[in-house]
């Protein structure tokens, strides 16, 4: 049976929620006993493992609306949603996913659809704040900077481990060369610390032990795969000659530097747009690899659309080029839902399909992340590209990332930054 999040409407499955909704009316449930308001505990489950979250649930007769937590952040508000005879249906337009849940004996129970192929069991409780766990104790100290070794189909042989302890409760983020997760959360039981973080698009779960060696063994759930993994102190990795992560700004290159980087694709409208047109010439414009699917450019979205009203009346564009689902090519609606929720008012065009990217741009070498941006100069030519993108859950990192591309911009702006992008 097919869901709305494929096609932008009330489809079948709602009505089945309608239905099994009337069905717990017809047990005469009071209407005080179905108040949702307030904080849940959540979990989805994902290879039989439950990946706990927060949500907050608010109701406005009928109506609906649920936000999630990154950290103590509340974050990814729903744009559509209703609570009536018991029955929860919720809709995050710019992820086109949904939450149907069936609410009984004070809890709620259904599935997150994060699209045709993904769904997940969802099941969740009033918040209650638990006490300290008595076999918490004896948390070891894995504090700070840790490097995971890995070798991803990237081409990656590390990630960084950002770790913030207090005792025995953590947060903490996986860096990859494309972003990080989220903010972990979590505390250490039974050993281990396990920490978990879902926000409606991708749920992430990890389970740490400190190891006799004073490294970190980390076994990774990430959405359906399982990783088991080691960590070291960026000093021991070194010593052992362990690569460090990938520098975001040598992961990609272009085959020739001193050609232009083409482009030529429609907008939303139809339009044809090409780096030929006459609003980039003499410019200083971004290049923006993106997908509305895409955790990490929801991160960036919103800082490339502050940089654009900084800068544009300095001489400065930004293009993102879009690569999107079939799906999604068909009906845009969760593009449109994206670009309408960050304000975005700088260019959009589609590319194709994820799996088109290096047919579609050509000129990249090892061009396989999401989001990569090229920074083009006045002179039309490529100065730096930088892959991927943090949010706050890297802490220092993102704002020092967010500081270089705005010095960039700056830079270019100014025609200080003269050479092209080599290698």
């Amino acid at each position: 049976m097919k869901s709305f999040v494929s096609n932008g409407r009330w489809a079948p499955r709602f009505t089945l929620w309608i239905g099994l909704g009337l069905y717990f009316a017809g047990l005469s449930v009071p209407v005080h006993a179905q108040k949702i308001d307030g904080i849940w505990d959540a979990a989805v489950t994902v290879n039989d493992v439950a990946v706990p979250f927060r949500l907050e649930l608010s109701t406005d007769g009928s109506k609906a609306n649920a936000w999630f937590f990154n950290g103590d952040e509340r974050v990814n508000p729903s744009t559509d949603g209703l609570f009536q005879n018991g029955c929860l249906n919720l809709r995050f337009a710019s992820y086109a996913t949904e939450l149907n849940a069936i609410w009984k004996d004070g809890s709620l129970s259904g599935s997150f659809d994060l699209g045709v192929a993904n769904s997940y069991p969802f099941q969740a409780r009033p918040h209650t704040e638990s006490p300290e766990l008595a076999n918490s104790e004896g948390a070891p100290l894995i504090d700070g900077q840790w490097e995971i070794q890995v070798h991803s189909p990237k081409g990656e042989s590390a990630w960084h481990f950002l770790v913030r302890q207090s005792g025995s409760k953590v947060s903490a983020t996986v860096l990859r060369v494309d972003g990080d997760t989220g903010i972990l959360s979590g505390s250490y039981n039974d050993g281990k610390f396990v920490l978990s973080h879902f926000t409606g698009e991708r749920p992430f779960y990890v389970e740490v032990r400190s190891l006799p060696d004073q490294s970190l063994k980390i076994d990774i759930l990430i959405s359906k795969d399982k990783q088991s993994l080691i960590a070291y102190r960026p000093e021991v990795a070194r010593s052992k000659g362990l690569a460090p992560p990938d520098d975001p700004t040598e992961h990609t290159r272009l085959k020739n530097p001193s050609e232009p980087l083409h482009f030529s694709f429609p907008d939303l409208g139809g339009n044809l747009v090409t780096d030929q047109d006459a609003r980039f010439r003499g410019k200083v414009v971004l290049v923006n690899i993106t997908g509305s699917w895409c955790p990490n450019c929801h991160d960036e979205a919103p800082f490339l659309q502050d940089l654009y009203r900084k800068y544009h009346q300095q001489g400065f564009e930004i293009v993102a080029l879009d690569f999107e689902p079939s799906e999604q090519l068909n009906d845009p609606s969760r593009l449109r839902a994206f670009i309408k929720r960050y304000g975005i008012e700088y260019v959009y065009l589609i590319a194709g399909e994820p799996s088109q990217l290096n047919e579609r741009i050509p000129q990249a070498v090892n061009l396989n992340a999401w989001p990569t941006t090229f920074f083009i100069g006045r002179d039309g030519l490529v100065h730096e590209i930088h892959t991927g993108f943090t949010s706050l859950a890297s802490r220092e990192l993102d704002s020092q990332l967010k500081s270089e591309i705005t010095n960039s911009i700056a830079r270019l702006l100014a025609g200080t930054a003269v050479e092209s992008a080599a290698k």
